[in-house]
């Protein structure tokens, strides 16, 4: 028994020597791999369930969505948020980064920009240009110690005229914040007033670890806002079912749902059949495993807080949401942060690849074993760079 109840998520799950991405970039090196959002742990018990009986069936052609997946997800939504979500609104997708291209392919024309909140998720940046659309880039307010903070204003000067869609990652990755409703309504009133298209990504909506907090989709602010919103959600991190690709986009206005089916037609994929079943048990049946499952991320969460709060020179933002862990360590004065930590055996995402020179990215979705070990490394790394 852990602290996180019935499930056990202190037991190892060997992924070297697997076709585990995070776990092969650093093989043979003694290196821990907390980089890419992607957990250690076992999947929920009705998914593997799921999936064995899929793979008992033996045929694996082409798949479509049945109305048990729709009805599945519409029942995740309307039970974690109250959002009343019709199942003619979904559009399936093999992931949530090619939702993001999708979505810019279907607003605007080239050239036109594309407003994106910095730091951010890597492939909010390089999307935009990959579509023939401008990136316009504008800078969170605050940081580790103030708190991280969305300021419209800055936004409203810091996107052109040729702005026609704002990507926005909420919760946001990297930075850990679970954005409230009076920030996302100010940012709804500046699209509106814009005319600005809104891609929501929400694929971290199920990991949020403040207990008195509770995620607010950006289309429930009301139907204009919805009229102007694709939401992007997935079962895939909540559940760690990533390698199985299974995502969807929520769109209640059918003109921009017509635009972008029309915009992923002959390029997006459906969503293999594996990931459809993994994500109808999840959504259905997985409620269990992850109310323990945020247990044991809220004590790894702390257990690292306070960890880093002992390190001179670093500094780790308030974690409201998701497993990632943003930490602040140009106070070291390295040149090249991201490989001193990596030469004392921790492999973290760089801060670089997010827009945001001098800072890490840590993955706390792992054994507490394997964290206590991370952090004495990093200690050292620390010690060293002093």
């Amino acid at each position: 028994m852990t602290v996180s109840g019935a499930y056990d998520f202190d037991r190892p799950v060997e992924r070297r020597g697997t076709d585990s991405q995070k776990w092969l970039r650093y093989a043979g090196r003694d290196v821990l791999p907390l980089w890419v959002a992607d957990m250690d742990f076992l999947s929920p018990p009705a998914v593997l369930e799921a999936l064995h009986d899929r793979v008992a069936h033996g045929v694996f052609g082409y798949g479509h969505p049945q109305p048990e997946l729709e009805a599945a997800a519409c029942a995740d939504l309307q039970r974690n948020f109250g959002w009343q979500v019709d199942p003619q609104w979904l559009v399936w997708l093999p992931g949530l980064v090619s939702g993001l291209s999708v979505c810019c392919r279907a607003v605007g024309a080239p050239g036109d920009g594309v407003g994106v909140l910095t730091p951010i998720y890597p492939p909010f940046l390089k999307v935009p240009g990959l579509m023939d659309r401008t990136l316009e880039t504008v800078p969170l307010a605050g940081d580790n110690d103030t708190g991280w903070r969305m300021e419209v204003r800055r936004l409203e000067r810091g996107l052109s005229e040729r702005a026609r869609l704002l990507l926005l990652c909420h919760p946001h990755n990297p930075v850990g914040r679970l954005w409230s409703e009076p920030e996302l309504r100010q940012l709804a009133d500046l699209c509106l007033e814009r005319r600005l298209v809104i891609c929501s990504d929400e694929i971290h909506n199920g990991l949020i670890l403040e207990r008195d907090r509770r995620h607010v989709p950006l289309a429930m602010l009301g139907p204009e806002v919805a009229a102007r919103t694709v939401t992007l959600v997935a079962p895939s991190k909540t559940y760690n079912i990533a390698g199985l690709g299974c995502a969807l986009a929520v769109i209640s206005d059918p003109d921009l749902r017509r635009r972008f089916r029309r915009a992923a037609a002959g390029i997006v994929p459906h969503p293999n059949v594996l990931g459809m079943a993994a994500a109808t048990a999840a959504y259905a049946h997985g409620r269990p495993w992850l109310e323990s499952l945020l247990d044991y991320l809220r004590a790894n969460r702390d257990f690292l807080a306070a960890r880093v709060a002992d390190l001179p020179g670093v500094t780790m933002a308030p974690v409201e949401a998701t497993y990632l862990a943003w930490l602040d360590v140009r106070s070291l004065g390295l040149d090249h942060p991201h490989a001193h930590f990596l030469a004392h055996g921790v492999g973290l995402s760089d801060g670089r690849d997010f827009g945001a020179e001098g800072y890490l990215r840590l993955n706390f979705g792992c054994r507490r074993e394997l964290l206590a070990e991370a952090c004495q490394r990093i200690e050292a790394a620390v010690k060293a760079a002093s």
